[in-house]
């Protein structure tokens, strides 16, 4: 079992344009050969795990070692995957700020394609959304 704590700064702005392009077309790369050779519960345990996570941030170039990783680099999986999602078989909704007002929309729209009701999906989106945000305005670190 692995344990212990990192400490991640919270940065504002974004990555550079040049740099995110070249992280999406190699997020999409990595994506396929986990799809290829696994599946997608392979590689949602992947995602999961935040020290594979943290090194995906790393060999797509995002080594900053900050809270803003997370965006970043599922931002780049989301749009390296972009009109893909049905041949792969994985999609990635969400995002920051006012994309991720339309998450609920992006999870029904490929509901059609998943295994178990799209709504239950909304509803955890909804639920780890605002539990996110009450932590972050009592004050807690994320």
């Amino acid at each position: 079992m692995k344990t212990g704590i990192a400490h991640l700064p919270l940065h504002g702005g974004k990555a550079p344009a040049w740099l995110f392009n070249r992280m999406t077309k190699l997020a999409r790369e990595i994506v396929r050969v986990i799809l290829y050779d696994a599946d997608s519960t392979e590689l949602l345990q992947r995602l999961s795990d935040p020290f594979w996570f943290q090194a995906l941030g790393c060999v797509l170039g995002f080594d900053w070692h900050s809270s803003g990783l997370t965006t970043t680099v599922c931002g780049a999986i989301k749009e390296g995957i972009r009109g893909m999602e049905q041949e792969l078989g994985f999609f990635a909704g969400g995002g920051k700020g006012r994309v991720s007002r339309r998450t609920p929309d992006e999870i029904l729209s490929f509901g059609k394609h998943l295994a178990i009701d799209p709504e239950t999906l909304v509803y955890a989106s909804r639920m780890s959304a605002k539990v996110d945000s009450a932590a972050v305005q009592d004050g807690y670190q994320l």
